[in-house]
């Protein structure tokens, strides 16, 4: 039987009141930098759905920040770690830890260059794409990261200048976004320094907001196939932004 995505909205709607996800600290190399160290993060676990949102950087009611800036060297692998709320788990077997199975989408993480990353604001900045994960091998970067306990990584690009940088890590969960408006952004920011002797401060910049359109085609689409498989039933799902960085 053929499910519509208008079925699919009405069977996740109860999900999307408290299937939600914050990310609260970064790893480097394995080594766990400490809970809200560094990471610009809000107590709300709610999405951004408009992507022209004035606070679409990094998140709005941003309560937990603190003068950490965590020091990362190219070729480093950087974990974000995602939890349901602050803290990780809404009580004892949360299901939803550290988001919703339903919630599939793709894992993105942007760097923009600033002169303090402890003290600089969050608009007007300049973001590359350092690293995205979308649909492969039959799982979302999602999966990925619930499999993983709510940890995501990736590999700093080799030629990236020294020098401060906001990391700006965000998941799609694009379960329904086959209606306008109805994907959801979850994005935090961490203060970061980097090291070495690279000399890229990155290229093909963009804004947020600026960097999305409600329309683009990885952002409104149904994920789902006639059975109701929300892996894009073989096709290939378009990453939204720009290419990622290369050295």
């Amino acid at each position: 039987m053929k499910i519509s995505q208008v079925a699919f909205g009405a069977l996740l709607a109860v999900h999307n009141v408290s299937a939600h996800t914050i990310m609260q600290k970064l790893s480097v190399n394995g080594a766990d930098q400490g809970q809200l160290k560094g990471v610009r993060a809000p107590d709300s676990d709610y999405p951004i759905q408009n992507v022209n949102d004035a606070e679409f950087a990094c998140n709005k009611g941003l309560t937990h920040k603190d003068s950490t800036i965590i020091s990362v060297a190219p070729g480093d692998k950087v974990g974000a770690w995602w939890g349901h709320i602050i803290g990780g788990p809404q009580g004892a077997n949360d299901k939803d830890n550290p988001i919703a199975a339903s919630h599939k989408g793709p894992a993105l993480y942007y760097m923009a260059k600033v002169d303090n990353a402890a003290s600089t604001q969050t608009s007007g900045l300049k973001w590359f794409k350092v690293a995205h994960e979308g649909l492969s091998n039959g799982k979302w970067a999602v999966d990925n990261m619930i499999a993983n306990g709510g940890w995501h990584y990736f590999t700093l690009p080799s030629c990236i200048a020294p020098g401060d940088y906001l990391l700006r890590a965000e998941i799609i969960a694009l379960h329904s976004a086959g209606n306008a408006g109805q994907a959801q952004f979850y994005m935090e920011c961490a203060q970061i320094k980097v090291t070495g002797s690279g000399t890229t401060t990155g290229s093909n910049t963009v804004s947020f907001p600026g960097a999305y359109s409600a329309n683009d085609p990885g952002i409104l689409l149904s994920i789902y196939d006639s059975k109701g498989s929300p892996y894009m039933g073989g096709k290939a799902y378009p990453i939204p932004g720009p290419a990622p960085m290369t050295c």
